[in-house]
């Protein structure tokens, strides 16, 4: 099986859900947002952000900012406040060093995806990235496996390995893509999805796995 690993972003390698919540903060007292538009954000945000989130948030609130700079401000509040652990960064150093391509399929906006892969140090080792906001689809897709794969010099058609904390979107979408699998356990396992060849409670444990897989 070849070398090759995609990993999900959000959940996976950085902490979204802290860095979200510190970025709203900031946004919300920057902008002196009333409280119900605060909640109205955190609700609307909890899973993903886009522009058209704050040009609703302009029309339902009545605010006189207008959303393109709510969304920028979002935008750079969340990428200097997503972190990723040294651990992390070290695991997947090493992987490289090993000779393992590196690929990042995640959903999202490509802007702010992109934001938090270049200012956590991520996107220096990482061969390939794929966001859903390049083709206006989500995982579990497989057109975004293949476009990963693509943009990392390589095919699906090889094997690999794609590891996530998303069942459906991360391990079902892997597991149609022909990907061996490894799982952070944390959400509800749907019926029906086949089980991960791998679940770790650590993206570190993942790497651990994959690092074993090259001796």
């Amino acid at each position: 099986m070849a070398r090759v690993a995609l990993f999900d972003l959000d959940g996976t390698l950085v902490d979204r859900q802290t860095a979200l919540s510190d970025a709203l903060t900031c946004l919300c007292r920057s902008r002196a947002l009333p409280s119900d538009a605060e909640r109205w954000l955190r609700a609307a945000l909890v899973d993903r952000a886009s522009a058209s989130d704050f040009a609703r948030l302009r029309e339902v609130f009545d605010l006189d900012v207008s959303a393109t700079d709510l969304w920028h401000e979002y935008v750079d509040l969340m990428a200097a406040a997503v972190t990723c652990r040294p651990k992390v960064i070290e695991g997947l150093a090493r992987l490289r060093a090993a000779a393992w391509t590196i690929g990042v399929i995640t959903n999202g906006a490509g802007g702010i995806q992109r934001a938090k892969l270049a200012d956590t140090g991520l996107a220096a080792l990482v061969d390939g990235v794929a966001v859903s906001g390049d083709l206006e689809i989500r995982k579990p897709d497989r057109r975004l496996f293949e476009l990963a794969a693509s943009r990392c010099g390589v095919s699906l058609a090889d094997g690999g390995w794609m590891v996530g904390d998303n069942p459906s979107g991360d391990i079902g979408g892997g597991y149609q893509a022909g990907l061996r699998t490894i799982w952070l356990r944390g959400r509800p396992w749907p019926d029906g999805l086949p089980a991960a060849h791998h679940v770790v409670d650590d993206v570190t444990d993942a790497i651990t796995i994959l690092l074993a897989e090259t001796e």
